[in-house]
């Protein structure tokens, strides 16, 4: 059986993820599939010193599925902090992947027509810097400071992966940090994007500085999808413009990834890349989109890992793509996207076409 650890979470983004667990009905997939819940709201994770988090990091390293709702960091640097980032650290995460895809029937910005997949790290860098200030508080000499680092075996994750799913997808590996500026720090990415170019020679790679890279985003990307491997401050900016561009940035799914020493898949965490949206709680009016397919995605990286019987769980994963970006060809639209259905309305849409492509592919037998 198939055991996805679902972590529960805050105000809009409990609601999406109450939506989105409606296309895991076992009885629609026709999937052998348990949810262990573990609830991360601000509210428990108060209550419980974060233990309820850790809890949940050990129910993913042992399930090796997840699906995660969108969460409220405090502010106050007394509090709990991120979940985020205790997740991965716990889960030994070192790659998040975010592809923007054409939403049929959505114009996306600049004419894009092919996918661009974001690989960046989801650790190190800028994130959990160490940071202080010298000086008189407010004084014109009061100097900041940060300490960042970034490994070898990191920037080796992010490079190889990158080219991998450029290998997958047809596409070319593109971008880059800034490592003329900074050779030594920035530069190490570049060196295992070098280094993983020499063993993919067929796939094709265009390194570009970063800030070439935006531009080269807004003014046209070519004729091939894209694969841009990214320090975790860039890849976190690179993703918030490229999601967008395709229409919303509830439009598609976000995953963090640890991996075995082999670089396959040991644990796959789905999100969306969106926030708890708390303006929309209560108003069934959020895009569900990204939710959904981030249910889509964890149920393709189980087929895949899968050593037997992983056909179902990635066929119920190509059905809840297609359900999701036919319903909105189809005009079934939420307010983000020119639409005027609720989050439920679309759901109620995409779980009726889950349910008809599954019917209609089974008559067809293993040879459709």
């Amino acid at each position: 059986m198939l055991t996805i650890t679902v972590l529960e979470g805050d105000e809009t983004g409990q609601e999406l993820l109450e939506q989105a667990l409606r296309v895991l009905d076992p009885d629609l997939l026709g999937l052998e599939l348990r949810l262990e819940r573990f609830d991360l709201s601000l509210e428990r994770r108060r209550a419980t010193g974060n233990a309820i988090v850790h809890e949940a990091a050990a129910a993913m390293r042992a399930s090796g599925f997840g699906i995660k709702a969108a969460t409220i960091t405090p502010e106050d640097k007394d509090d709990v902090g991120s979940p985020n980032r205790i997740l991965r650290e716990e889960l030994d995460g070192k790659v998040i992947i975010r592809t923007g895809r054409r939403i049929p029937g959505v114009t996306p910005f600049g004419g894009v027509h092919h996918p661009i997949s974001v690989v960046r790290m989801a650790v190190e860098d800028a994130y959990g810097a160490e940071q202080w200030r010298e000086g008189s508080p407010g004084a014109a000499d009061e100097v900041a400071f940060r300490t960042e680092r970034v490994t070898r075996g990191t920037c080796a994750a992010v490079a190889e992966y990158a080219f991998r799913t450029a290998g997958q997808m047809g596409g070319k590996v593109y971008g880059g940090p800034k490592w003329t500026v900074s050779p030594v720090y920035e530069g190490m990415l570049k060196e295992e994007m070098d280094a993983a170019a020499a063993r993919h020679p067929a796939v094709v790679y265009e390194p570009v500085l970063i800030d070439a890279t935006y531009a080269g985003l807004i003014t046209g990307t070519g004729e091939q999808p894209l694969v841009i491997p990214a320090l975790n401050r860039y890849g976190d900016c690179l993703s918030d413009l490229v999601m967008p561009m395709f229409g919303s940035i509830a439009g598609a799914e976000s995953v963090l990834l640890s991996f075995a020493d082999d670089l396959e898949t040991r644990v796959a965490m789905a999100e969306a890349p969106h926030g708890t949206a708390p303006a929309l709680m209560g108003k069934d009016v959020a895009n569900p989109m990204a939710m959904i397919l981030a249910c889509g995605a964890v149920l393709g990286y189980a087929g895949r890992a899968s050593e037997a019987g992983g056909g179902a769980a990635e066929t119920a994963s190509r059905a809840i793509y297609e359900a999701v970006l036919e319903a909105v060809g189809a005009g079934v639209r939420t307010p983000d996207l020119g639409g005027h259905v609720g989050t439920t309305e679309f759901t109620d849409e995409v779980v009726g076409r889950i349910a008809t492509k599954l019917e209609v592919w089974s008559s067809l037998g293993p040879s459709r």
